[in-house]
């Protein structure tokens, strides 16, 4: 199902705004949230995860009080979770939003879980470059028949498709399976299947050198916030650097500055420059993403205008719709 045109929305239109890291979205859910009847449906594959606040930018239990918040907090850093398995709990999450007679907002930058949701998908679309990397990383360390025989657990037709000397089917087949929860042999003769409703996919785009100066910014708040005691409490907690969540952004070096391994100022400057190049693979995604809209800003201060034209476009749409019934 594609996008609707903006002059057919109905009254059941899901909104789902996305774009790269640090670049107002919560800001703009929270902004719509003032004039909406709207819950809010997280579309972040960290912020699912306990005790992983500062360095998700996870939105405050300010803002959660004042506004139902769904997929956040619902996991411990060790248990897994998948695209695939959230496309289907957020549909119905949704359709629950939809029976309160409230608006689903869908929010979040992680463009696996969005297109599972909105699309599915094709095998071909699944790219997951952190678990990929784990999984290399885990080639070298374990061998290759270590990681066939998960295969042959995990996506026993496909295994049986692959020779165990190519580790790069291996990898790709269980980076398939990890990031989606379905085995790749069943994506290979599956079409996608659409959601079972009307969206709207807005995207926030910025000039450049304005978002990479916010995040800049926003990592700066993050050590200010605590976010090197965050890390050290996980760790404390028994959770291993190996996990998958912890392999991100500001967790993975700000374990290796706990570890001796760099100094503080060299931890920030590596946090920074890794958000920007997640930034960069963002853009990258949604640009190859059909049917989105692009919205530009160009300083947090444009948000509440945004947020305006957002509403008196949806409204309008659906006050046009109510009139012709």
């Amino acid at each position: 199902m594609s996008s609707l045109k903006n002059t057919d929305i109905p009254g059941n239109l899901v909104l789902v705004i996305s774009g790269p890291t640090g670049i107002g979205k919560t800001a703009l859910a929270m902004e719509l949230a003032k004039h909406l009847p709207v819950e809010i449906v997280s579309a972040d594959s960290r912020q699912i995860y306990r005790y992983m606040d500062i360095g998700t930018a996870k939105p405050s239990p300010e803002m959660r009080q004042q506004v139902p918040h769904h997929f956040i907090d619902i996991l411990d850093p060790d248990e897994d979770y998948s695209a695939g398995k959230f496309g289907k709990e957020a549909r119905e999450v949704i359709q629950e939003i939809f029976r309160r007679k409230k608006y689903p907002l869908v929010v979040g930058g992680s463009g696996l879980y969005i297109r599972a949701l909105l699309q599915g998908f094709f095998q071909e679309d699944v790219k997951d470059v952190s678990l990929r990397h784990q999984l290399e990383a885990r080639l070298k360390e374990e061998g290759a028949m270590t990681l066939f025989h998960e295969l042959q657990k995990v996506d026993p037709i496909a295994a049986a498709r692959t020779h165990p000397n190519n580790p790069r089917r291996v990898i790709r087949a269980l980076e398939v399976y990890y990031a989606t929860g379905i085995p790749i042999s069943q994506l290979q003769k599956n079409q996608p299947d659409p959601a079972p409703f009307p969206w709207e996919h807005l995207v926030l785009t910025m000039p450049r050198p304005q978002l990479y100066k916010q995040i800049n910014q926003r990592v700066e708040e993050m050590f200010d916030m605590g976010l090197v005691e965050e890390v050290q409490r996980l760790l404390e907690m028994g959770y291993p650097p190996s996990l998958n969540a912890l392999n991100s952004v500001g967790y993975k070096e700000v374990i290796a500055y706990l570890n001796k391994e760099m100094d503080l100022f060299t931890c920030k400057e590596l946090v920074k420059r890794n958000t920007r190049r997640f930034a960069k693979r963002q853009f990258t995604w949604f640009r190859g993403q059909q049917d989105v809209r692009w919205l530009e800003i160009h300083q947090r201060e444009d948000i509440p205008v945004l947020a305006e034209r957002i509403i008196n476009e949806y409204y309008s749409q659906n006050k046009n719709r109510e009139g012709d019934e």
